[in-house]
Protein backbone atom coordinates (compact mmCIF):
# COMPACT_ATOMS: atom_id res chain seq x y z
CA UNK A 1 0.00 0.00 0.00
CA UNK A 2 1.14 3.50 -0.71
CA UNK A 3 2.44 5.68 1.98
CA UNK A 4 -0.15 9.13 2.70
CA UNK A 5 2.96 11.36 0.97
CA UNK A 6 3.27 9.21 -1.67
CA UNK A 7 -0.92 9.42 -2.55
CA UNK A 8 -0.64 12.74 -2.31
CA UNK A 9 2.36 13.47 -4.83
CA UNK A 10 0.31 11.43 -7.22
CA UNK A 11 -3.01 13.59 -6.14
CA UNK A 12 -0.69 16.79 -6.89
CA UNK A 13 0.80 15.68 -10.89
CA UNK A 14 -3.16 14.35 -11.42
CA UNK A 15 -4.09 17.93 -10.78
CA UNK A 16 -1.24 19.89 -12.50
CA UNK A 17 -1.56 17.57 -16.13
CA UNK A 18 -5.31 17.86 -15.97
CA UNK A 19 -4.79 21.35 -16.24
CA UNK A 20 -1.57 21.74 -18.13
CA UNK A 21 -0.36 25.11 -16.53
CA UNK A 22 0.26 26.33 -13.50
CA UNK A 23 -1.57 26.33 -10.70
CA UNK A 24 -2.02 28.23 -7.12
CA UNK A 25 -1.89 25.75 -3.91
CA UNK A 26 -5.16 26.82 -3.57
CA UNK A 27 -6.50 25.03 -7.28
CA UNK A 28 -4.82 22.26 -6.61
CA UNK A 29 -6.66 21.39 -2.70
CA UNK A 30 -9.75 22.41 -4.62
CA UNK A 31 -9.01 19.56 -7.40
CA UNK A 32 -7.80 17.23 -5.04
CA UNK A 33 -10.90 17.76 -3.10
CA UNK A 34 -13.12 17.70 -5.73
CA UNK A 35 -11.67 13.83 -7.20
CA UNK A 36 -10.70 12.60 -3.82
CA UNK A 37 -13.00 13.53 -1.11
CA UNK A 38 -14.51 10.38 -0.58
CA UNK A 39 -10.55 8.80 -0.39
CA UNK A 40 -9.56 11.71 2.23
CA UNK A 41 -12.95 11.30 4.63
CA UNK A 42 -11.98 7.50 4.40
CA UNK A 43 -7.79 8.35 5.27
CA UNK A 44 -8.08 8.08 8.96
CA UNK A 45 -5.72 11.42 10.25
CA UNK A 46 -4.66 12.66 6.72
CA UNK A 47 -8.65 13.77 6.45
CA UNK A 48 -7.18 16.01 9.12
CA UNK A 49 -3.41 17.13 7.74
CA UNK A 50 -4.14 16.45 4.19
CA UNK A 51 -3.82 20.57 3.28
CA UNK A 52 -0.31 20.74 5.03
CA UNK A 53 0.71 17.45 3.70
CA UNK A 54 0.20 18.46 0.29
CA UNK A 55 2.73 21.45 0.22
CA UNK A 56 5.38 18.62 1.65
CA UNK A 57 4.03 16.42 -1.05
CA UNK A 58 4.75 19.73 -3.74
CA UNK A 59 8.25 20.47 -2.16
CA UNK A 60 9.55 16.86 -2.64
CA UNK A 61 8.51 16.88 -6.36
CA UNK A 62 10.32 19.86 -6.67
CA UNK A 63 13.08 18.29 -4.58
CA UNK A 64 12.62 15.24 -7.22
CA UNK A 65 13.14 17.75 -10.30
CA UNK A 66 9.01 16.46 -11.00
CA UNK A 67 7.83 20.39 -10.39
CA UNK A 68 9.78 23.71 -11.35
CA UNK A 69 11.87 25.46 -8.60
CA UNK A 70 10.26 28.31 -6.93
CA UNK A 71 13.71 29.91 -7.09
CA UNK A 72 13.53 30.50 -3.36
CA UNK A 73 10.43 32.38 -4.03
CA UNK A 74 7.89 32.16 -1.59
CA UNK A 75 4.66 32.67 -3.30
CA UNK A 76 3.55 31.86 -6.95
CA UNK A 77 1.96 28.52 -8.28
CA UNK A 78 2.85 24.86 -8.61
CA UNK A 79 4.15 23.88 -12.74
CA UNK A 80 5.28 20.39 -13.53
CA UNK A 81 8.85 20.58 -15.08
Amino acid sequence: MASNKDILKTWVVEALESEKHEMSVLEVAKFVWQHHEDDLRSSGDLFYSWQYDLRWAAQVLRDEGVLKSKDGKRSGGWELA
